[in-house]
């Protein structure tokens, strides 16, 4: 298929444009940006052993940014992103088990309206929504993070609710070394160690960085499930105990060297790698009334996974044609490999024997045990080529460029499935296993785009303007039980524009105003033609391959001011149009289980063909399918302060905090509702008290994040989070040594879910419930003993 012809000759006008004639290059010349060389790095043991209260700081960005460097976090030594994320504005984690923080939130919507990229770079994650897990990266490779409020158009425009680019250590940055040793002890009394180091030092006629990161992943937890008839909670019907471990381990590294080369140009590269190991055992015991019978059900399980994360960027910068011209390559991949088995071990006694406890009785009968077993494996490429372009233009400055980039997505599922003879049977290995079907897919992605850009900054305003064109061609494949259902081409274009403006009313107060133009591109599971039985209920489910994009018009307006000389105080409101909203309809195509319902009533001679079985046995389950519908909204604000005490007496007195107000409406099968999975709000407060006279430091913050809705076909879940309690003490001895004891979740938070289950469409408008259940879990606090030595 062609390529787009309005993105290719715009491709090839900003191209030439890089190469105007030399004339108008030396007319420019004493106007032309610097080579951009960098002043002395920072020493090492100044971030490892804080003398002073880190606080946030404004940028010079003109596109609204708020930055936070790794000394902000570090007193309360997060592991990873995701430790360090928890305690910044509108940041969630609806979804993540307690103590957990993977799939990141920006504004309470999902992950994949967020965009998350690595040194600026985007990164392939797990996600079926393409979103990228921020707890596989570790704190210890991270220079800072910044929130991108809003576009720009020299990134990418699949950033709806905004950007998170996590910026690991730069060469040029840092010189000198450290060790970080420690361990963490969890409730359980598990003992876990971790391990970093980091050293920088001038080589190969510049300046390399390396840093290398060992950590135990673990977390135990108590769940508990209460199932009941219906929403009154008179009757229940079944419950359920379980304990779950997570163990496992992290190996990371990172890797970064710069060079300056003849009189205006840099060489970098960076690159990363992390793997995680882990092991997920999981034992449950299930106790149903079922009639006069009592049923009591073991649930073993576990889940080992292995999967990898790395990537490696080059890029050269040099002066050309009056201007400054960059040149960029970057490869990043993520691989996933999962065993996951899962028995029922049934037995069955009468119905006096129903006692909440966990235990059999001794009078039951063994039923059954059954086995299923599921073998995934996944692979996701991305490659990108970058190549852009700067000059002066008149009193602005005029940027263009162009972005290619390829996708590569392959998944295997295979299922497997077992069945004990006799009590006491257990299968010994997946060679026990029956094959019970495979799922294989294939999601290609090829984009082409270009982007212009005019910009000015002044004492008093600044501002930028630009367009982003963006291409995409998208072949999906899908194959079940090796048999290709066919592949399938989809090609969609959107011209993104994007204004960033900034006021300076003072040294103290900035106001900034942004428009922007967004989009989101379908989740990966929304587009795989694959038929799922009773995927909803007794619903049916297949994926739509010619879903369009989702896209946004956005506004954000904040208002920023200086405290001091070292606190700020911000507020920002922000409002997303969203247009061609992704949602679950129906295709009108009853289920397979009423087909096979139907075909059964004529085979017995119930019915005498088809018309006459579907008079008598109507629809009540059908086969859905995802579809643009129509439109969204999402609005709120958020609000941020981060100061020393100074204006009563309390210099070496930190605080934090922020708090953000989400309100949102989208229109689906059953009206109007919020979108799932967005938390009401979202709060952070907190302090930290230096003691310079002993070398010491004392803090603590609490989070909270506000109820979340979620509602599918089939079933619906409100989602409820406890307040955590963070604390830390520290120890400095002299500048190259630091003692530091960190506590998380003192306060024993838990996550509370509650469920009301339905079959079909119409039981869901009638409340005619199949089930309602309660689901609560628990992981205790964790505790981490920290020593770093700079040297």
């Amino acid at each position: 298929m062609k390529r787009n012809a309005l993105a290719a000759s715009l491709a090839q006008a900003l191209f030439c444009a890089a190469l105007l004639p030399a004339s108008l290059a030396a007319s420019a010349q004493n106007q032309a940006p610097d080579a951009g060389t960098a002043g002395d790095p920072k020493q090492l043991d100044t971030v490892v052993v804080q003398a002073e209260i880190a606080y946030r700081d404004r940028t010079d960005d003109i596109a609204p940014t708020l930055v936070y460097d790794l000394e902000y976090f570090q007193r309360f030594e997060p592991n990873t992103v995701g430790d360090m994320l928890k305690r910044v504005p509108g940041v969630g984690f609806v979804g993540s088990d307690i103590m957990e923080y993977d799939g990141v939130q920006l504004r309470g919507l999902g992950g994949g309206y967020t965009q998350v990229l690595i040194n600026g770079k985007k990164v392939p994650g797990a996600g079926d929504d393409r979103s990228f897990y921020v707890d596989r990266i570790p704190a210890e490779m991270v220079d800072h993070i910044e929130i991108k409020r809003s576009a720009s158009a020299n990134r990418s425009g699949d950033a709806m609710a905004g950007a998170i680019n996590i910026v690991l250590r730069d060469a040029y940055e840092f010189t000198g070394s450290y060790i970080r040793v420690g361990v963490n002890r969890w409730d359980d009394r598990e003992i876990n160690p971790t391990f970093g180091a980091v050293t920088s030092f001038e080589a190969l006629g510049g300046r390399l960085l390396a840093g290398v990161n060992v950590q135990d992943r673990y977390r135990a937890k108590t769940k508990r499930s209460d199932r009941f008839t219906d929403s009154t909670r008179e009757e229940k019907v079944s419950w359920e105990d379980q304990t779950e471990v997570k163990d496992g381990r992290d190996y990371s590294a990172n890797l970064s060297y710069a060079a300056d080369v003849g009189d205006t140009g840099r060489f970098s590269i960076d690159g990363f790698y992390v793997k995680t190991d882990r092991d997920v055992t999981e034992v449950s015991f299930e106790e149903e009334l079922d009639d006069d019978e009592t049923v009591n059900i073991r649930v073993p399980g576990r889940d080992p996974y292995d999967q990898k994360n790395y990537g490696i960027g080059a890029e050269y910068r040099f002066d050309m044609a009056g201007g400054r011209t960059a040149v960029s390559v970057d490869h990043a991949r993520f691989e996933n490999s999962q065993a996951t088995t899962e028995g029922e071990q049934v037995y069955v006694s009468g119905a006096e024997n129903w006692d909440d406890t966990w235990s059999i009785p001794a009078d039951a009968e063994w039923d059954e045990t059954v086995y299923e077993a599921e073998s995934v494996t996944a692979k996701d490429a991305e490659t990108g080529f970058r190549l852009t372009h700067a000059r002066p233009l008149g009193g602005a400055e005029l940027e263009f460029g162009v972005d290619y980039r390829t996708k590569k997505r392959e998944g295997l599922l295979v299922t497997y499935e077992w069945e004990a003879e006799e009590e006491g049977q257990t299968p010994a290995s997946l060679a026990d296993y029956d094959l019970d079907g495979s799922v294989a897919s294939v999601i290609e992605e090829k984009r082409l785009d270009p982007y212009i850009m005019l910009s000015g900054k002044g004492d008093a305003f600044s501002w930028e303007a630009g367009l982003r064109y963006e291409t995409t061609k998208s072949e999906v494949e899908y194959l079940e039980d090796d048999e290709s259902e066919g592949r399938v081409s989809k090609d969609y274009n959107e011209l993104l524009p994007s204004v960033n403006l900034r006021w300076n009313l003072g040294d103290a107060d900035r106001i900034s105003l942004s428009l922007a133009k967004t989009i989101k591109r379908p989740n990966f599971n929304e587009l795989l033609p694959a038929l799922l039985d009773g995927e909803f209920g007794d619903n049916d489910y297949i994926g739509n391959p010619e879903l369009d994009p989702e896209t946004a018009n956005g506004l954000d307006l904040g208002f920023e001011h200086r405290l001091g000389r070292k606190g700020v105080v911000g507020v920002n409101f922000f409002y997303r149009d969203v247009k061609d909203l992704i949602e679950i309809v129906n295709t009108g195509v009853p289920s397979e289980e009423m087909q096979d319902t139907w075909e059964e009533m004529i085979e017995d001679g119930d019915a005498v063909d088809l018309a006459d079985a579907m008079a008598q046995e109507p629809a009540s389950s059908w086969l859905y399918t995802s579809s643009n519908v129509g439109d969204g909204k999402v609005y709120g604000f958020e609000f941020d302060v981060s100061t020393p005490l100074s204006a009563i007496g309390l210099e070496n007195t930190g605080i934090f905090a922020n708090y953000s107000w989400v309100k949102s409406k989208v229109d689906d099968f059953l009206g109007e509702r919020r979108f799932n999975d967005q938390a009401k709000s979202v709060y952070n407060i907190g302090f930290i008290h230096d003691l310079p006279t002993l070398g010491a430091s004392f803090g603590a913050t609490y989070r909270k994040q506000g109820d979340a809705y979620a509602r599918i076909l089939g079933e619906e879940a409100l989602i409820r989070y406890g307040g955590e309690l963070d604390v830390f003490v520290e120890k400095r001895f002299g500048t190259n040594v630091s003692v530091r004891l960190s506590a998380n979740n003192l306060l024993d938070a838990s996550k509370d879910e509650f469920f009301d289950k339905f079959d079909t469409l119409q039981d869901q408008i009638d409340r005619d419930y199949d089930e309602y259940e309660l689901e609560t879990e628990e992981a205790g606090p964790s505790y981490q003993l920290v020593m770093r030595w700079a040297f």
